[in-house]
């Protein structure tokens, strides 16, 4: 993938969040030309500041991906080839306290995205990541494929439900794959991850992020709202791999690869919050937490997800356990506050050794 990407135009919406700066960080450290859209950082410290990436990327757009006009602008102008369109309100409870934003964000910010590639043209492969949270969640024991209902009980979930429906609306109406190269020449994916973790992440109301200003920054001890909800956890890595491979095949032309996709992790990172707290502060040696439990704002005690059909017509699987991946979480974290002059090599040392490089 290191070749394919060298010398690509990658626009990337969101690149300012978690995921999209450790996107970001990958694909110019492989010699991409990225095209950043997104909101400033929203939080103090930032992935996107700590490791300098507005001044590593080919071009950094500010803008608020609702804005049509500047949008189809940019597009215009930079002629990306892929678009991985990760930008979103990615909060649960923001979206209790602001559900009109959650969905014009994540909605027609969404729509607003793919009218762009629509009318623009020239773009042969685009990603939309929307989240586990989209499936009509039963509470159920079995993970959730690809083909199950969709729903979404709080308004961020419906939001990113709704999101997913418009990708698919697009793909089926306007990208469809029986269609390409007759009609059109872009093929469209939409990927489904689970709970990422990783370092850099200091979103609020987030557990990780909670855990290492508890214990880092000496705030007020970790407060766990539901100990025994159950996550699929997973490396932010982990699901960015397969976003790069699937944008990878649709720009090759595999319109099979077209559709949605489940990138999730094996069955032993299904861990409740309270075993993960538990295995952080042993990692780290230090911190404690209370419970106290908050039904006021409803959060799904149970979502495991179904990815046989990536291992099985893709060739992507985790590679990281439940916990490797937390120790290459709370390793960036302890780097980064005894070390922060050295954390952007530590965070490229991070990427070269899960992709074998």
């Amino acid at each position: 993938m290191k070749n394919f990407y060298q010398n690509k135009k990658v626009l990337v919406t969101g690149h300012s969040g978690f995921k999209g700066s450790w996107l970001v960080k990958i694909l110019n450290n492989w010699g991409a030309e990225v095209i950043g859209v997104s909101l400033p950082p929203d939080t103090t410290p930032n992935l996107f500041e700590v490791l300098n990436l507005a001044n590593q990327i080919k071009e950094n757009y500010f803008v608020d991906i609702r804005d049509f006009d500047k949008i189809k602008e940019i597009v215009q102008k930079t002629k990306p080839e892929i678009v991985f369109h990760l930008a979103a309100q990615p909060l649960v409870r923001d979206s209790y306290n602001d559900p009109l934003y959650t969905y014009s964000i994540n909605v027609l910010g969404t729509a607003n995205i793919l009218q762009v590639v629509k009318e623009v043209g020239g773009i042969k492969s685009v990603v939309a990541i929307t989240t586990d949270k989209v499936y009509e969640n039963k509470e159920w024991a079995h993970p959730y494929k690809e083909t199950d209902a969709l729903g979404g009980y709080d308004p961020y979930s419906a939001s990113k439900a709704a999101a997913d429906i418009v990708t698919n609306s697009y793909l089926q109406s306007f990208f469809n794959p029986k269609d390409f190269n007759l009609k059109h020449n872009t093929l469209v994916a939409i990927a489904r991850a689970g709970n990422v973790i990783g370092g850099g992440d200091w979103a609020k109301d987030r557990l990780v992020p909670d855990m290492v200003r508890s214990i880092f920054e000496h705030k007020e001890s970790l407060v766990i709202r539901n100990p025994k909800s159950i996550r699929p956890w997973q490396h932010v890595l982990e699901p960015l791999r397969g976003y790069l491979m699937l944008a990878e095949k649709l720009y090759n032309g595999n319109s099979s690869i077209s559709g949605a996709w489940n990138f999730g992790p094996q069955e032993d990172s299904f861990i409740c919050v309270e075993e993960l707290v538990k295995n952080g502060i042993k990692i780290l040696g230090r911190g404690n937490y209370e419970i106290i439990e908050d039904d006021s704002k409803h959060e799904a005690n149970l979502l495991k997800l179904d990815i046989n059909k990536a291992l099985d017509k893709l060739q992507w699987k985790p590679k990281l356990s439940f916990e490797g991946s937390l120790k290459e979480t709370f390793d960036w974290y302890r780097e980064f506050y005894i070390n922060q002059e050295k954390i952007i090599d530590f965070t490229d040392e991070q990427i070269k050794l899960y992709f074998n490089e």
